[in-house]
């Protein structure tokens, strides 16, 4: 019996490895085609394909791009890659690498997290549980996590306040910036194993040395590719760890430090790239500005509005999970960094001749892509409970209240994803992002 199971547990992660293979490559592919695209037409008369594409080969190749991009990970990538092909399918398809590494680590996050009782509940006919049908569903909901965006009407259509589609509103998979998407797969890993040490680094053990020094790497990868992450996730662990601090009278102190010291390799290079914020050409303007969301509201005219549109999904997840905000580490604290990053859009911006360009906002997009995270996976664990297997072959939750409500969390996300497939299709034929 064991030998059966073990074998049909192995069938069951072949199949479901060959489909997610098959849906990454499909995806790349088509991803790949959008890149070059951006490479090739950018900066062009036609005005087409609109990204900094262009600036990227240039810094990759060492030449004047015109900007200042003092996060060397991905055009170092894009340099080896420039050896053996040309300058403009180098960049595109380092930022592919990068895209499709992030889809494989959610899914292997997903999977640690849910897919056993997936498996066991969601879908049993037998002892073992049917995994290569749970491993699909994980699938397509992690890459479906990165064509999301935010809810917009058809065209023709307005709503009060909302001047862009994008901007100012804003989605977590902004196809038109390669250095964020670039980051990402070091973003998601740091935010992974933070979660885990903070669940640790006070209780007796603290967390293998091993979790310490991984976190360390990757935050710093993640910075060295795009800081925006960074300053959220750093402002975000640095109050929960001060409150922690202050509420434990400082009985945690040596756990706190050794946490702490985590972050240096990381405050070093940020000191190293923000040194033109804060110590700006003569005769400009430097440092960072106060106001009440005086950048934000220049791009839209009803943010709370814009707030809903962007997170709409995870937002109906929270009002229907309150209760895993004590017990969910991974929930409470994406959600911990949402409410950050949007403090930061909203009060803080760069003085001087950045102010327009909002680059406090690329930190609020991160908090968008992790609460769509969190949320995912929390309904994913729904789905298991709600549809599991009783003994007469019964679902649990048919035609319950509960059942209502992953309904209606699924037709939220599914909402989000066909926002997002037609805003990635009107980019992939050159339109305007925003």
């Amino acid at each position: 019996m064991e030998r059966t199971n073990g074998m049909r547990a192995s069938k069951d992660r072949y199949i479901d490895g060959i489909f997610f293979v098959l849906l990454l490559g499909a995806v790349s592919a088509v991803l790949l085609k959008l890149f070059y695209r951006q490479t090739v037409y950018c900066w062009t008369a036609e005005g087409i394909y609109h990204s900094d594409m262009k600036a990227y080969i240039l810094e990759m190749q060492g030449l004047d791009s015109g900007y200042h991009f003092p996060y060397p990970v991905f055009f170092k990538l894009g340099a080896f890659l420039h050896l053996f092909m040309d300058a403009n399918l180098a960049v595109a398809l380092a930022t592919v690498l990068l895209e499709a590494l992030a889809m494989v680590v959610v899914k292997l996050a997903l999977n640690r997290l849910v897919l056993n009782q997936l498996a066991l509940e969601g879908w049993r006919e037998a002892p073992g549980g049917r995994m290569w049908s749970a491993g699909i569903l994980i699938s397509l909901v992690t890459v479906a996590l990165f064509f999301v965006s935010m809810l917009f009407p058809p065209e023709g259509r307005y709503l009060p306040g909302i001047n862009f589609r994008y901007l100012g509103v804003f989605t977590g998979n902004p196809f038109h910036n390669a250095t964020y998407l670039a980051a990402r797969p070091f973003a998601i890993l740091a935010f992974l194993w933070l979660v885990r040490l903070l669940d640790l680094y006070e209780k007796d053990g603290g967390g293998a040395v091993r979790d310490f020094l991984f976190f360390a790497l990757f935050l710093l990868a993640a910075t060295m590719t795009k800081p925006s992450f960074t300053i959220v996730l750093v402002g975000t662990a640095g109050l929960v760890m001060t409150y922690r601090l202050v509420r434990a009278r400082f009985r945690n102190l040596v756990p706190s430090i050794c946490l702490g010291l985590c972050f240096v390799p990381t405050f070093l290079d940020l000191l190293y790239q923000y040194r033109g914020v804060f110590v700006p050409e003569e005769g400009a303007e430097g440092g960072i500005g106060f106001s009440l969301g005086e950048v934000w509201r220049s791009y839209c005219g009803n943010i709370p509005l814009a707030v809903c549109l962007a997170v709409g999904f995870p937002l109906l997840v929270l009002l229907l999970h309150r209760k895993e905000w004590k017990g969910n580490p991974l929930f409470r604290f994406s959600w911990q960094m949402y409410g950050i990053s949007f403090a930061m859009a909203f009060f803080l911006y760069e003085k001087g001749f950045r102010k327009p360009d909002f680059n406090f906002s690329w930190g609020y997009l991160y908090g968008i892509f992790f609460v769509f995270l969190s949320s995912a996976a929390l309904l994913l664990k729904d789905t298991a409970q709600c549809f599991g297997s009783r003994s007469d072959g019964s679902r649990k939750g048919a035609g319950s209240f509960f059942g209502l409500c992953v309904c209606a969390q699924w037709l939220a996300l599914l909402w989000h994803l066909a926002c997002g497939l037609y805003y990635f299709w009107g980019i992939f034929r050159g339109g305007m992002y925003y």
